[in-house]
């Protein structure tokens, strides 16, 4: 194997990166993490967020992905997600669609559970679109 760390990324739809690389940053569900070749094996759930992947050569590419598993074992970082796009793929007029829907979730949310978990998704939404803004050096709120 060549020297740095196999990833795969895989959606539903499709192989979304199959590569070798000396990083990954991933949105784990307690906080992001880095893998380097040589990591110690863990499993983890992913939460809504950008896979930063830095090649071989330095450069980096951006993912997003919605939720999913991360393995990382002796034959490199595997990630399966529930959706996995190239961050030239992602949209953020749909985000800015799913926000105004969560908004209007919660001004419907009639017990205090209902409430907190529409200001959980609401929040989760808009803590997204802050990550994606500044990526693109744009505000999408």
């Amino acid at each position: 194997m060549a020297e740095g760390l196999k990833i795969e990324i895989v959606s539903p739809e499709r192989l979304v990166l199959s590569d070798t690389v000396q990083s990954v940053t991933v949105p784990g569900t307690e906080g992001y993490f880095t893998v380097m070749e040589n990591h110690a094996p863990f499993m983890t759930t992913l939460r809504h967020g950008f896979i930063t992947v830095t090649t071989t050569s330095g450069a980096s590419d951006i993912f997003f992905v919605q939720g999913g598993f991360a393995d990382v074992s002796p034959e490199g970082l595997t990630i399966l997600a529930e959706q996995a796009s190239p961050f030239s793929e992602f949209s953020h007029e749909e985000l800015q669609g799913r926000i105004r829907g969560a908004e209007e979730e919660l001004n419907r949310a009639q017990t205090p559970d209902d409430r907190t978990t529409a200001q959980q998704v609401l929040s989760a939404l808009q803590n997204l679109a802050g990550e994606a803004g500044q990526m693109t050096g744009t505000h999408v709120l």
